[in-house]
């Protein structure tokens, strides 16, 4: 046995063992052609058709790699097991392509021979004029004399120019002087170290100039250097498609003004966010081990006797784990052709005796429920019951993303993620089949009375060879996934009379538009508290409103007391303040990140009362919410606003980024360092009052004490009177 794939997995930040590298050959660079075989296999030879006729190479052992774990984490640990995988990768690295030539080749072993493939070596040329809105003079083509596969460009960078937004980004808020990316990705864990997104966008603001910004109008891989080669330019390099004689491959959208101006018309472009409904912004609470009916009213009922209020219940561990449309250990019948149940065809079982009762209760105690999702049918272990004959019926209705076979046909598409690896994918940018996919959980909104849906893992549309329903290929619609995915659940939500809630941590270009997100799964250390809000604050700059991150962590030791504290208090003054735990078997002591436990666990009897302040807090800040979030959805001012919105020529608010004004008058200047008992924030110009004093304090640089009950937040003077309250009559 061999196999070749030309396009690999697709996996984008690591060369698969069996693929060409590069996917399009280039004149005058290197080739590597791979192939995996079988253990008994001893000999691998290219045969390479080309203009001076066949010739036969043989190929040399190589480590075998796997879906690029060799370079990053997968989203589970067992993963990392496949390394030791080595046997069975063979590859050969050619040289001296000439552009415009035509090729193909094939594998043969002692056994066995490949199909042919072929290729055309393509070549940089200079192209100017066919990217709208790129610096005159510096656009090049990667064409193979049919298709321009990629086009490299420019924009001027003037000197004090910050660059900043791209999406949701975890490192830093200016970018300048450094290179990335935009390209879906699940990075589990350190995604400001390993500086990967769950939610990339190719647009950016430039400010601290003339301002501008800029949107690179397309939904394929941009690579993007910020000034890192050249002081004075920003390169971009950009997936195309496009006939060789095109005279536009690609467009640029330059926008002139300030950054709510800049914002404004990208958002203009690529979809506007809708207001979402005031319960939002009560606090929700999360933890994978509520994996029972009485869990989660325990939980509950512990909020309450806390005096801790809570608006949302998320319940991750719900489902059967299997279909993700029926409660664990409920009993049903079967529907062989995949059709959706009602509620009366379930018998329900010992962990989630009575679904609505329980959403009763809580709607009763005005809390909202919200169940999670993956958008894969589960085929590992083989399915069962109701998940295969969905599987089974994905496949007749026709309703799947579709992948090339290595016998060039078209077969369903495998999950090729270390997460649900092999599951089979609907194509939710398909109207039909999304329909058809969700479906299969009205039961759940209409009688059972849930509010939302945890839009979970829109990150697992891997390589260019993807078909979708329309035709499309993966390289142009893999980024896109994630939009109509959440899309697809606002639309059910919607259908049956409520908001569209989802609650998604992929995404791209057009989310905005789409519920609400959060900053995917990291440990709780402080280097992760701060990737988080950097992560809020770009995400923010580029149209996202609704947006939280797990506060204090969800993975790995529980957070210190302090760690706790300090990131509750900060996501007080966030849009979305959640808590959440992964799942830790039960095992004591236990993992939640409830502040009762984080108290227990610490040993530091502040826990709860600080806990407890910050939360009636946010309660007493909801109609201030409420007004700025609809400000924001009016204005495109964003609600959790970086400072250089504002401030653009303003130097002092780039050396304190991990600053924030929640709407027009609350500026925020979180405690991000352990152990600190005073902290400096920058105040910029205007006057300013201490929330919690009442003390005019001006503007420029103030120095506070911050005791653990404390997070430095100001009032715009004028608004003391109508806000002022909040702060000074707490507990």
């Amino acid at each position: 046995m061999i196999r070749h794939r030309p396009f690999g997995s697709g996996h984008p930040y690591s060369v698969d063992t069996e693929q060409r590298s590069p996917v399009d050959p280039v004149a005058g660079e290197p080739l590597t052609l791979g192939v995996r075989a079988s253990a008994d296999v001893e000999r691998v030879d290219l045969e390479l058709d080309g203009p001076g006729g066949i010739r036969t190479v043989p190929l040399a052992r190589v480590a075998r790699t796997s879906r690029g774990q060799t370079v990053d984490g997968g989203h589970l640990a067992s993963a990392q097991a496949r390394l030791a995988r080595a046997a069975g990768g063979w590859s050969v690295t050619l040289d001296g392509l000439v552009a415009g030539e035509r090729h193909r080749y094939r594998f043969r072993t002692d056994g066995s021979v490949s199909r042919w493939f072929p290729f055309t070596v393509s070549a940089w040329r200079d192209a100017d004029g066919i990217v709208g809105g790129a610096l005159p003079g510096t656009t090049t083509a990667l064409d193979d004399g049919d298709r321009i596969r990629r086009v490299r460009f420019a924009l001027p960078l003037a000197p004090g120019e910050h660059v900043t937004g791209f999406g949701e980004r975890y490192d830093a808020l200016d970018h300048r002087g450094t290179e990335l990316d935009s390209v879906v990705f699940e990075q589990y864990k350190s995604q400001g170290a390993e500086r990967k997104t769950y939610l990339p966008m190719p647009f950016a603001h430039v400010v601290g100039g003339r301002g501008w910004g800029f949107h690179v109008r397309t939904s394929r891989r941009v690579w993007f250097d910020i000034g890192a080669t050249d002081g004075d330019r920003l390169w971009i390099e950009s997936e195309v498609d496009a006939p060789s004689d095109a005279t536009t491959a690609l467009e640029v959208g330059v926008y002139e003004g300030a950054p709510r101006e800049v914002l404004d018309a990208f958002l203009a472009e690529v979809g506007r966010p809708r207001e979402l409904p005031d319960w939002v912004f009560r606090l929700w609470g999360s933890a994978n081990e509520w994996n029972t009916q009485a869990a989660v009213m325990e939980q509950v009922a512990l909020h309450r006797e806390h005096d801790i209020p809570v608006g949302s219940i998320v319940i991750e561990a719900w489902s059967d784990e299997s279909t993700f449309t029926a409660f664990r250990d409920a009993r049903y019948a079967v529907t062989e052709d995949g059709a959706p149940h009602r509620l009366a065809d379930f018998e329900f079982g010992e962990a989630w005796p009575d679904p609505k009762g329980m959403v009763d209760d809580l709607h009763g105690q005005d809390i909202r429920v919200h169940l999670w999702q993956i958008p894969l049918i589960k085929t590992r272990p083989h399915p069962r019951g109701q998940a295969a004959a969905d599987a089974r019926a994905a496949i007749a209705e026709n309703v799947l993303v579709r992948e090339v076979a290595p016998d060039g046909t078209l077969r369903p598409y495998r999950n090729r993620g270390w997460w649900f690896p092999l599951g089979l994918m609907p194509d939710l940018t398909d109207g039909r089949a999304a329909r058809w996919w969700t479906e299969k959980r009205r039961y759940l909104v209409e009688e059972v009375g849930i509010d939302g849906f945890k839009t979970d893992g829109g990150e697992h549309a891997w390589g260019r060879d993807l078909r979708y329903l329309d035709g499309r290929r993966g390289d142009e619609v893999n980024g896109l996934f994630p939009v109509h995915y959440a899309k697809a659940y606002g639309d059910l939500l919607e259908s049956a009379g409520r908001a569209p809630v989802t609650f998604s941590r992929a995404g791209f270009a057009g989310s905005q538009a789409h519920g609400a997100f959060w900053a995917g799964d990291e440990n709780s250390t402080w280097d992760a508290f701060r990737w988080s809000l950097y992560a809020g604050l770009s995400a923010a700059s580029s149209g996202i409103v609704y947006w939280g991150w797990d506060f204090g962590g969800f993975s790995g030791e529980v957070p210190t007391a302090e760690l706790y504290l300090r990131s509750a208090a900060a996501a007080a003054f966030v849009p979305i303040m959640q808590y959440h735990a992964e799942y830790n078997h039960h095992r004591t002591p236990s993992g939640q990140r409830t502040p009762w436990n984080i108290q227990e666990r610490s040993g530091d009897d502040r826990v709860i009362p600080v806990f407890r302040r910050f939360v009636h807090l946010r309660e007493r800040l909801l109609p201030y919410l409420r007004e700025s979030a609809a400000r924001t959805i009016a204005t495109s001012a964003p609600l959790m606003r970086p400072l250089y919105f504002d401030h653009p020529d303003d130097p002092e608010v780039w050396r304190r980024p991990l600053q924030w004004t929640l709407g027009d008058d609350l500026l925020v200047a979180p405690v991000v360092d352990e152990g600190a008992t005073t902290w400096t924030s920058y105040l910029p110009e205007g006057s300013w009052v201490d929330a919690w004093t009442g003390a005019h304090v001006g503007s420029g640089l103030v120095e506070r004490d911050v005791p653990l009950d404390v997070i430095p937040v100001y009032l715009r003077a004028d608004a003391w009177r109508r806000w002022g309250s909040a702060f000074s009559t707490l507990p």
